[in-house]
């Protein structure tokens, strides 16, 4: 009589896929949960320029944008090539701007207001002459905090 058996030429047992619905539901709802819709659709091209001081905002839901540049090519038949402002989902002139400022500074809560910024985003080849411009139109409507956005980079070192 032998102690030792041969090993039986089982195989090895299927995986258990019992569970791999729920894993898959937990990872839909997480991504659900935690991706963020788009706000605001650009219809101009905005290329941010290059700057090598440059600080992230605390606070985004107290920022106001403000897009400047030329118009993406599917809307430049109706308005053409020239550098154009973007607020919100529309095309707008320097004159709405006013109006926008205050429309936007009216949507926040009372203790916010001061705290507002207008970040201006504003295409890498747009003139300066409507950025200033731009400018000009929020300091009439009291809005004085300004930045600018900008990608990471030394612009002199790589011109």
């Amino acid at each position: 009589m032998s102690k030792f058996r041969k090993k039986d030429k089982r195989g090895v047992g299927g995986l258990n896929t019992a569970s791999l619905p729920d894993i898959v539901f937990m990872l839909l709802f997480f991504f659900m949960v935690s991706t963020s819709m788009r706000d605001v659709e650009l219809k101009v091209r905005v290329r941010n320029p290059e700057a090598s001081e440059v600080t992230k905002l605390e606070k985004k839901s107290l920022v106001t944008y403000i897009y400047v540049g030329v118009p993406q090519s599917s809307f430049q038949s109706k308005f053409g090539t020239e550098p154009r402002l973007q607020l919100n989902d529309q095309f707008a002139s320097v004159d709405d701007i006013q109006s926008y400022i205050v429309q936007e500074r009216e949507s926040m809560s009372e203790n916010d207001r001061p705290l507002m910024t207008v970040s201006i985003k504003a295409d890498y080849d747009c003139p300066m002459g409507i950025i200033t411009d731009v400018k000009q139109a929020l300091r009439k409507a009291q809005a004085l905090k300004i930045s600018y956005s900008a990608r990471k980079g030394d612009y002199i070192a790589n011109n």
